[in-house]
């Protein structure tokens, strides 16, 4: 996939794009993202921001409650919308042992499924958990997602999640590979899933999701709030540009640098840079794994003692401080 990002973010590089400035009421919380970038450099960008926010970690078990009010029916606060079907049910019918209600007709879809995700802190992560119909959720199982028209569909060895949900699941399944580095080919490709989310744009239950879940969980789905900058990362099919025309009060970080190679196969990453550095590593739960201050001799860290996986690095000097994503591999 780092191969498919990069020859993307080639084709980028010949192509003007719209302005990409959030609004006023986002700009703080995208104040690190430099929204001039295209392609990978743009995507490293919004996952460290989306990494680094991420503050209050689930558990599966957690989602009780909170997911029933991202669910909420707009025009019925006392029901949730069930995923795929589009129903409206009231929120006592969730299934859990606990729950003393009858009856108990629906439960959690996980749009990304349970069963292919690589890093088990994403199966209790509010953005792509959904109240489903427990029968429709059986039926969709595990399978891939592929195109199709009208309502949702079972195929064979695929599912179509129909024409009202398939940007919801383009974006969730963005927002998770984003997120977690998890891969667009378990579930669909890249190319569909760009498809989508341009032709079904953002309702306002989605935005009603995203404040909800950005208030438990302290980061945001960065597709929803935009889906344009799914067309600036990948390219596709043209996404609308929800944020044209608003006005920036950004500032760009004073400190410039280069972090190389990431990913990280070998021991060491290093850093080009001008000034004495401290570094310090941080896993995707927040805990620190790594500290060092970096002289003018000293530009490089050994990470061999890291496991596989996504990191933030955080490198301050007395120009100021900036977090990179780092991937070990």
């Amino acid at each position: 996939m780092k191969q498919l990002y990069l020859f993307f973010s080639f084709l980028l590089s010949t192509f003007a794009f719209a302005q990409l400035t959030p609004p006023s009421e986002l700009q703080a919380y995208y104040s690190d993202v430099d929204f001039s970038l295209t392609g990978n450099a743009l995507y490293d960008d919004l996952a460290t921001a989306t990494i680094a926010k991420h503050t209050n970690f689930l558990s599966y078990s957690d989602r009780h409650d909170y997911l029933y009010d991202a669910d909420e029916d707009l025009s019925n606060s006392n029901n949730v919308i069930l995923v795929y079907s589009g129903e409206s049910r009231s929120k006592l019918e969730y299934l859990s042992g606990n729950n003393p209600n009858t009856p108990q007709t629906f439960n959690t879809e996980h749009i990304y499924p349970r069963s292919l995700l690589d890093n088990s802190n994403a199966e209790g992560d509010l953005y792509h958990l959904r109240s489903c119909d427990i029968d429709i959720n059986s039926n969709r199982a595990n399978k891939p997602f592929s195109s199709g028209s009208g309502s949702y569909t079972s195929y064979t060895n695929s599912w179509y999640p129909g024409d009202e949900w398939k940007g919801d699941v383009a974006r969730m399944i963005m927002y998770i590979n984003l997120r977690y580095n998890e891969p667009f080919e378990d579930v669909g490709t890249l190319n569909l899933f760009l498809e989508w989310n341009a032709e079904d744009p953002v309702s306002s239950f989605e935005d009603h999701r995203n404040s909800v879940i950005s208030a438990v969980q302290g980061n945001r789905n960065p597709f929803i709030d935009n889906p344009y900058l799914a067309t600036v990362i990948w390219g596709g099919t043209t996404a609308e540009n929800t944020w044209d025309g608003n006005l920036s009060t950004n500032t760009a970080s004073p400190l410039d640098l280069t972090v190389f190679p990431n990913p990280v196969k070998e021991r060491f990453v290093y850093i080009s840079a001008t000034q004495e550095l401290d570094a310090i590593i941080y896993n995707v739960l927040g805990k620190e794994v790594l500290k060092q201050h970096l002289n003018e001799n000293t530009k490089k860290l050994d990470i061999s003692q890291l496991t596989r996986g996504v990191y933030l690095m955080k490198l301050s000097s007395d120009s100021g401080t900036i977090t990179k994503k780092l991937i070990k591999q």
